[in-house]
């Protein structure tokens, strides 16, 4: 008989701690996702330069319709708000952008259209980019559990986010993590689902990651729906992405806020839903606290997200509920 793998490789608040190193990888993981991010804005002004360039003076812009969505973007509007202009407010725009800006800059003109362009399109990859943390923890923490269901021949389904479909599981699984919303998998006369970011009834708060007994035909419409029976939830956990460790105790606050009202919910429940917490900036003092609930019972599980070890013993711990 293999040897069972132990259901935690946690013996003290201080494995789990994220190392300096791993806090400095995350950043360094970070800063090349927003670059990868960036690569279409940078093409586009890019292109935006090399037709602009064309044009020998600002007001001669206004004649190339080819730079008409440019231009307006230049102007500081987004594309939300060009929806509540009219074709009249977009030239007048336009024409404040050439006689305010470009004008002035004499002969650079064209340098300052792409500087106004980019500068609009930042505020864009900022707004990407604020979410990006939880989006890679999200993708490594699937990466995982697909590797363990890998590893364990384990067959699954997948619901892709793309097109709202259960699909089989691939033969080249290569990059599914990025549209992965939810799981279904069958072991040992078990069938469990594993779905991303849903508001649970019984809680009235999203819930970032629900394990449940049933299978993908369970996930009816409406209150016909296994979201809305109480008794089929097996476990549920909080993951936080976020590396920078002047924002995990507020990530951390967050969490134990969100897994002790999903316990006050499920309180009646018997047996009650498992609680596990999986973060990638975990600092000394709340190490401390997430121990202290680990060995009283109050959490089940909980692995930091830059700890390989702690992160595929978790997925194994899911994958056996």
């Amino acid at each position: 008989m293999a040897k069972k793998i132990k259901t935690t490789l946690i013996k003290s608040a201080a494995d789990l701690v994220t190392p300096r190193e791993k806090t400095r990888s995350g950043f360094i993981a970070l800063a090349l996702e927003k670059n990868y991010l960036a690569v279409p804005y940078v093409e586009e002004a890019k292109a935006l330069k090399a037709i602009a360039s064309r044009v020998k003076e600002p007001n001669g812009l206004l004649q190339v319709e080819d730079l008409r969505a440019g231009l307006l973007t230049a102007s500081g509007l987004s594309d939300k708000s060009l929806n509540h202009l009219t074709k009249e407010d977009k030239i007048l725009a336009i024409k404040g952008l050439i006689e305010k800006f470009l004008e002035p800059a004499g002969e650079s003109f064209i340098d300052e259209l792409v500087y106004r362009y980019l500068l609009t399109k930042g505020d864009a990859l900022g707004g990407k980019a604020r979410n990006l943390a939880g989006v890679l923890g999200e993708r490594k923490f699937l990466r995982s559990l697909l590797s363990v269901f890998n590893i364990s021949g384990v067959d699954y389904r997948w619901n892709d986010s793309d097109t709202n479909s259960w699909l089989a599981k691939p033969g080249d699984d290569t990059g599914i993590e990025k549209r992965i919303k939810g799981l279904y998998w069958s072991k040992d006369n078990k069938h469990r689902l594993l779905i991303m970011n849903i508001t649970i009834p019984a809680v009235r708060k999203n819930v970032d990651l629900s394990i449940l007994h049933g299978t993908v035909e369970d996930l009816k419409r409406g209150k016909q729906s296994i979201i809305h029976n109480s008794e089929r939830y097996i476990a549920l956990g909080e993951l936080k992405g976020g590396i920078d460790p002047a924002g995990a105790d507020e990530h951390w606050k967050t969490a134990n806020s969100a897994l002790e009202r999903i316990r006050k919910s499920f309180r009646k429940l018997k047996p009650e839903p498992r609680t596990f917490f999986i973060g990638a900036a975990i600092e000394n003092s709340m190490a401390v606290e997430i121990y202290k609930q680990l060995q009283k019972g109050i959490m089940d599980n909980a692995a930091n997200l830059t700890n390989d070890e702690q992160l595929t013993t978790i997925c194994e711990w899911i994958l056996n509920l």
